[in-house]
C-alpha cells in the first residue's frame, strides 16, 4: 500500500511539474493541489498519466461549475477612462501577428446555427446597422499581463434575442476564420458587457485585433474572447474549445 501511494504522489507530481514549464497553464496548478487533496481523501489511486488526467478533467469540470454558481449577471468588471488606454494595446495568438487571417469585408456572412430561430447569415452592414455601444475595459490574459482598451459593437444579449436564440440553453459557441474555436455559458453570453466588437478605439477592428469581428468579455481571461468569428451556434450539447481542449479551464472568469 506504501508503494501504491508513493506512485500516486508521483504521479501528481510530474503532472504539476509539468504544468509549471508552461506560464500559460500555471493557472491550472490549483487543480492540481485539489487533486492531490481529493485522492488522499478519497482514497482513489492515481496510478498513470491517463488516471490523472482524467481526474484532472473532473476537478477542471467541478470547477467550472463552481465558478457558474458565483458567476452573476449583474456583477459587471471594472471600466475606465480614455487616458487609462494601453498604447500599444498588445497583440497576442497561437502564432504571429504576420499570420492573422485576412477577410474580405464584401464576402464576409456571419453564420448562425443551432437552437437560433432566425439562421440567415449577417453581412457587417447589416451588423453596423444595429444599436452599438462601446466600453474601456481591462484585457486580463492567462499569461500574467492585462491591458486596457476600447471596444465598440453590439451588445451580444440584443443580437442573440433578435435572432430568436434559445436562450435557455446552456452554451453558445463560436469558430473562427483562424482555426480557433471557443464557447461560453449562457449567462455570460447574455451579459451587459458581453460584446459582438466591431471596433477599437473607435476605428474599424483591425485585422491582429479580430477583423471582422470579436467577442468582447471583460469578466473572461483573454483565450475565451475570440477574434475573426465566423459562425456563432447555441447548444446544449458541450462544445469545449481550441485551448480548453488542451487542459485549460473552460469557465475562464477573470
Amino acid at each position: 500500500m506504501d508503494d501504491e501511494i508513493r506512485q500516486d504522489k508521483d504521479a501528481i507530481l510530474k503532472e504539476a511539474n509539468g504544468l509549471l514549464k508552461d506560464p500559460a497553464r500555471r493557472r491550472l496548478l490549483g487543480n492540481v493541489l485539489t487533486l492531490g487533496g481529493l485522492s488522499l481523501a478519497t482514497g482513489v489511486l492515481l496510478k498513470d498519466h491517463n488516471s490523472v488526467k482524467d481526474m484532472l478533467t473532473r476537478v477542471s469540470r467541478f470547477n467550472d461549475s463552481a465558478q457558474g454558481l458565483l458567476f452573476h449577471e449583474s456583477s459587471r468588471a471594472p471600466v475606465y477612462t480614455e487616458a487609462d488606454i494601453t498604447n500599444p494595446f498588445p497583440f497576442n495568438a497561437f502564432y504571429r501577428i504576420s499570420q492573422a487571417p485576412v477577410v474580405d469585408p464584401a464576402t464576409y456572412r456571419l453564420e448562425l446555427s443551432g437552437k437560433i430561430a432566425d439562421r440567415r447569415p449577417w453581412t457587417l452592414p447589416m451588423l453596423n446597422a444595429l444599436p452599438q455601444t462601446s466600453q474601456i475595459t481591462r484585457h486580463i490574459c492567462v499569461e500574467g499581463w492585462s491591458a486596457i482598451g476600447k471596444w465598440g459593437g453590439v451588445r451580444f444579449s440584443d443580437f442573440l434575442k433578435r435572432v430568436g436564440a434559445d436562450t435557455t440553453c446552456k452554451y453558445v459557441g463560436f469558430k473562427c476564420a483562424d482555426g480557433y474555436y471557443t464557447s461560453i455559458d449562457m449567462p455570460t453570453a447574455l451579459h451587459d458587457q458581453t460584446l459582438l466588437t466591431l471596433t477599437f478605439r473607435d476605428r474599424v477592428l483591425p485585422a491582429y485585433y479580430g477583423f471582422p469581428m470579436k467577442l468582447r468579455m471583460p469578466t473572461k481571461l483573454g483565450y475565451k474572447n475570440p477574434k475573426h468569428i465566423m459562425e456563432i451556434y447555441v447548444t446544449n450539447v458541450f462544445p469545449g474549445g481550441y485551448w480548453e481542449d488542451q487542459g485549460y479551464n473552460w469557465f475562464g472568469g477573470s
